[in-house]
């Protein structure tokens, strides 16, 4: 069962090799790219089951024990990251089939979607620090010329700023690992979690935690280090910033969760208090970046910011149902953003532009695609019975137990101005009247035919029935949630699977 763990990494990687074999033949590639991605999601679906069954599993590449050789390791929380990669990937892949230009198709596009699945998979599901930073790369090198793929000048401005952001994080990533492993002796984080006490008595730990906080905290965009996501997210084609919104920002969240509750854990007062306070100034600076903003993409891409401050919040208060608050809105958050984003993509081809003030008129002539951007975005603002209304409970339930008043005040709060972005959204693209013909339309818009139409809306509506599944029935998903933070909270059976025998 444990070469499971190779699966969700195994089957975008030749699912990208074989695009590459079928450069020439672009509906070969297209056959590939969603049989690719279902596997993917069935893999993932087999290991996450057989992690809910048997509990943690961990395997040795080349036989080299732990700590020595490259671990891979799955507990309920990654592997559950390993389904929700897989479901993105499946829809954004049935989606590309009518929302990728031929031209982008031909370069590349479709490897390069599953090397940047293979990355967020490998970072998942690594158990060792240094190769945490290898999928980052991967992760990350895929994301950069999927964000300039097309060389418009939007999109090369947009790369600029994201690869720039993303060095630096790198550099700090990989100096914060070196002084790690310069105390420790080990880079994996099993092992680590074993050493700390030699860590402490360093005296170097908080600072190494400092530095692990700003290198995750750039590529999961908190306060104040996000202002590289509003400026590129929202140039790529739409399946692309589908992907992007969906998962990369996510990897970030994991890997702050990972090493808060695994390695850097005796220091909570200070660190995780520090943790609380980002929380809230993400959540504010993102959502009222988004009330500023008058382009379906760029408010969008502000309420990312602002929904990483609830799941970090979660780690910041660090109790069991706060971290399962946490896991539980990351599930949400990644369905209902991926989906807010394919639905920008679709009124963009119906009207030829993303500017609010040139839209309008969809609910009269798509009442179904007017349903469909609903269900996301009252989710997102956390009206009930939709998933993001439970996310939201859990958290402020948890800050409440705790006497966090003035953090779930912010919170709340910060749902209300949501909604308000929300609403904004609906009543310019699709209550309002369509604009008078003299109107600048932007783009020029093309017909959707039959088949097109299937394949953009298929996917949509399948995460939106997903959304509307966990609001109606969140008790499955909240058991989830609470038994991945128990297994975060006590990592005793994560250190025993990957180091063997009694710790």
């Amino acid at each position: 069962m444990k070469l499971l763990l190779l699966f969700p990494i195994l089957v975008p990687f030749l699912t990208a090799i074989a695009s590459l074999l079928a450069w020439e033949h672009r509906h070969a590639q297209r056959f590939l790219n969603v049989a690719g991605a279902s596997a993917l999601l069935a893999a993932a679906v087999c290991l996450f089951s057989s992690v809910w069954e048997n509990g943690i599993h961990a395997i040795q590449l080349g036989n080299w024990p732990a700590p020595f050789g490259i671990t891979l390791v799955a507990d309920l929380f990654s592997a559950s990251m390993v389904v929700l990669a897989g479901l993105v990937g499946l829809a954004v892949s049935v989606y590309s089939l009518a929302g990728m230009d031929p031209g982008r198709e031909n370069f590349g596009y479709y490897p390069l979607l599953h090397v940047l699945l293979m990355g967020v998979c490998g970072a998942f599901l690594t158990g060792d620090i240094f190769n945490l930073y290898v999928w980052f790369e991967v992760m990350l090198i895929a994301s950069f010329v999927l964000l300039g793929l097309g060389g418009e000048r939007a999109q090369l401005e947009g790369t600029i700023k994201y690869v720039t952001l993303n060095l630096i994080s790198s550099a700090l990533f990989l100096a914060a690992i070196g002084i790690l492993y310069g105390v420790a002796g080990t880079l994996n984080m099993a092992d680590l979690a074993m050493h700390c006490d030699i860590i402490i008595k360093s005296g170097l730990m908080t600072a190494i935690a400092m530095l692990f906080l700003v290198a995750f905290g750039i590529k999961a965009a908190i306060f104040p280090l996000f202002f590289w996501l509003p400026a590129s997210y929202h140039t790529p084609p739409a399946p692309v910033s589908a992907i992007f919104a969906g998962l990369l920002t996510k990897v970030g969240v994991y890997a702050l969760i990972r090493v808060f509750t695994l390695l850097f854990v005796h220091h909570v007062q200070y660190t995780h208090s520090l943790i609380v306070i980002l929380a809230g100034l993400t959540m504010i600076t993102g959502v009222l970046g988004a009330a500023a903003q008058m382009q379906f993409r760029r408010i969008l891409s502000f309420h990312i910011i602002s929904q990483i401050g609830y799941m970090i919040l979660g780690l910041g208060l660090f109790t069991p149902l706060a971290l399962a608050g946490s896991i539980f809105y990351i599930a949400h958050h990644i369905i209902v953003k991926t989906n807010l984003f394919l639905v920008s993509g679709v009124v963009h081809r119906l009207r030829g532009s993303y500017e609010l003030k040139a839209l309008g008129g969809l609910y009269i002539s798509h009442p179904f695609l007017a349903f469909l951007f609903l269900v996301p975005a009252l989710s997102l603002a956390g009206i009930p019975p939709l998933s993001g209304f439970w996310g939201k409970f859990i958290l402020a339930k948890a800050g409440l137990q705790i006497k966090e008043y003035f953090i779930v005040t912010v919170a709340l709060f910060v749902g209300l101005l949501t909604l308000f972005s929300m609403i904004k959204i609906w009543s310019e693209v699709f209550w309002k009247e369509s604009p008078p013909a003299d109107h600048d339309p932007g783009e020029i818009s093309r017909p959707i035919s039959r088949g097109s139409l299937f394949a953009f809306l298929s996917p949509i509506a399948f995460l939106a029935s997903l959304t509307l599944l966990i609001g109606l029935a969140p008790e499955p998903v909240i058991s989830f949630a609470s038994r991945a933070a128990e297994q975060l909270l006590n990592p005793e059976e994560y250190i025993r699977t990957v180091l063997g025998g009694p710790i």
